[in-house]
């Protein structure tokens, strides 16, 4: 049982964020390996991609709310190569204070994940709870 219809999204993406971790940790390991490339996990593209082509809603009220509807679900992230980063003279092409940049934003990110799911699971308990007394 899932406490709202946005759980699910919720938990999505606290998943794609500790994969995320995952690369810009990987990335950071190999930071000395010569001709490595940098690696990035890719969700919000996919995610735009669906928005643009089977997304797309016909409002004809400025009372309608868009709907984003269940189809995000088949959204999978990518690992991508990033291009167009400069490389040292061994080919390697990570970049330390970026990818500590990354890790950061990503930690952010995670928590603020993590918060939403509490408060969303806090609310369902209330309802819970308050309909056991009646």
């Amino acid at each position: 049982m899932e406490s709202s219809s946005i759980s699910n999204k919720l938990f999505e993406q606290l998943n794609f964020r500790g994969e995320k971790q995952k690369v810009i940790s990987s990335n950071i390991a190999n930071i000395n390996t010569p001709a490595y490339k940098t690696k990035d996990l890719v969700f919000e593209n996919e995610l735009n991609n669906k928005l643009d082509n089977t997304l797309k809603m016909q409002v004809t009220s400025s009372k309608h709310m868009p709907s984003i509807g269940s189809n995000l679900s088949n959204a999978n992230p990518k690992l991508v190569e990033v291009k167009g980063l400069e490389q040292q003279n061994d080919g390697n092409n990570v970049n330390l204070d970026t990818q500590m940049g990354e890790m950061s934003k990503n930690k952010i990110l995670f928590d603020a994940i993590q918060s939403s799911i509490k408060r969303d699971s806090r609310l369902f308990r209330s309802v819970i709870e308050s309909s056991a007394k009646n």
